[in-house]
This record gives C-alpha cells, structure tokens and sequence, in this order.
C-alpha cells in the first residue's frame, strides 16, 4: 500500500479548526472503510484544548510542537538538553492534561521552525520516551525516504542552513521529512532543482493548479518507486490566506480515493 500522511503544524483554535473538520468531514474513507486522518503537531500559545480533546476523539494523532514555539532558531539550535526536555516532555504533557489525551497518546514532536538540536535534542527525547520525531528534511532525491531509526547514522546528507542533526545513536525513530519536487511535472533527471519540505511554503506553488499538478508528480514518484509514506506537512493558515488552495487539496484527495485501492 502507498501510506499519504497529512499534519499540521502550530496552535489548533477558532481560526484553523473550521478547516479541519471541512478537509476531515467523515465522508474521505480509506479503502478499508475507516475516515481518513491526520497528525497535528500542536505548540501550546493559542491552542483551545477542547479542539484538541476533539481532534483526537475522532481520530487524528496528536503531537507536540513545543510549548513556546519560540521563533529565534537559535534558541533551539543551541538549546541544551534540558531545554529540549521541558518544551517537549513539557508539551506533551500539557496535551494530555488539558486535552484530555490517555496518558502515553503523544507519541511523537516536530521541532519549531524545522531546527534540530543535535544530540541534545535527541538525547532529551529518548530519555522523555517519545516514539518519533518529524522534524529531519531529506533533500530531494529519488527515490525518496522509508522512516527509520537514529540507532544508525541517518541515511542523507543533514540538510538546511545551519542544522545541527544528532551524530550518536538514539532510540528514536525519524518519520523523515522528504522534500517535494516543486515542478508540475517530471523532468530532465540531471537538472538540478531544489525541493521544498512544506507545502505552503513551496514558492512554485502559486496556483491551484500548480497544487494539484505537483501533488499528482508527486504522488507518481512515491508511488511508483519504493512507496515510502508522501508526506503532505502544511499550516492551516495557508488555506485562510488562499482558500481555493484548500479546494485543490481536497479535490486531489477526492480523486487519489476513488482512483486507488491501496492508497491510505
């Protein structure tokens, strides 16, 4: 089966949760008959946690994105270990408090701005126990990335300006980040062309589309390579700014239902 993993990232509250019951509406079923669902990465300023409580009554996977979201990258990038375990361990349990989530129902983290903080960072996750973290970019390139383990070196380049991935052994598994091919169709394969990891920000992407064009490339390149998950990782803002944006996704989603048996 090919696996399409949607998250979101940041506070879940009256401005985006609208979206998310349009886009999760209980009509999108797997082929095994189940609603579709996502992952919702939740930082804690701004969060209403009886969204959060419902998100996951329905289904959806609840995660932390830290407790601040402080946006200087340094803060996270040089942050030591224990700075790391209070933003996250402190997330998740923020989560599960107020929102209400069965102790041990946040499995996993993404970082605040995609920045890593090294071993620190991963030395804090394994000791709180998280499963996952999804905050690692593969660079383009085909085919693209199974998740896997930080036991063993990771298998690409620690890509971004000025990341600082782990260099020892954890035992944390990385739900890898695989940037997008930004182009609406297939192309030279000596070309050099720089992906993109989020959606919304994919600068290429400036019309619905483009959204669909490239999501359908996309899709193709996992699918008919080594199926590893196609992870379609946005901001709910995106689609209040551009809301035929939403219309697209939903419209690509629809059709990737209705086409494939194996899709989930």
């Amino acid at each position: 089966p090919q696996m399409v993993m949607i998250t979101f990232d940041d506070a879940v509250n009256s401005n985006n949760f609208d979206i998310y019951q349009r886009l999760f509406n209980g009509q999108r079923k797997n082929p095994n008959s189940c609603d579709i669902h996502g992952t919702f990465f939740v930082s804690h300023k701004y969060t209403n946690y009886s969204m959060v409580e419902e998100l996951y009554r329905v289904g959806h996977e609840i995660a932390t994105h830290s407790i601040t979201h402080n946006n200087d990258e340094s803060y996270w990038t040089d942050g030591d270990k224990e700075t790391w375990r209070k933003e996250m361990s402190g997330g998740r349990d923020i989560i599960e408090k107020f929102g209400r989530i069965p102790r041990g129902g946040v499995l996993g983290e993404r970082a605040p701005l995609l920045r890593l903080g090294g071993n620190n960072m991963f030395a804090a996750l394994e000791e709180s126990e998280f499963l996952y973290d999804s905050s690692m970019v593969a660079p383009l390139q085909n085919p693209p990335l199974w998740p896997y383990t930080t036991y063993f070196a990771i298998p690409h380049a620690c890509h971004g300006n000025f990341q600082k991935c782990p260099t020892r052994s954890y035992g944390v598994w990385e739900m890898v980040m695989n940037e997008f091919d930004p182009r609406e169709l297939p192309g030279d394969s000596t070309e050099q062309v720089s992906g993109c990891v989020m959606l919304d920000s994919c600068t290429e992407i400036r019309t619905p589309d483009a959204l669909y064009n490239v999501l359908t490339h996309n899709f193709i390149r996992h699918y008919e390579q080594n199926r590893a998950p196609m992870g379609l990782f946005m901001h709910a803002a995106w689609f209040n700014k551009s809301p035929e944006m939403l219309d697209a996704l939903e419209f690509w989603i629809d059709e990737i239902l209705a086409t494939y048996n194996n899709v989930y």
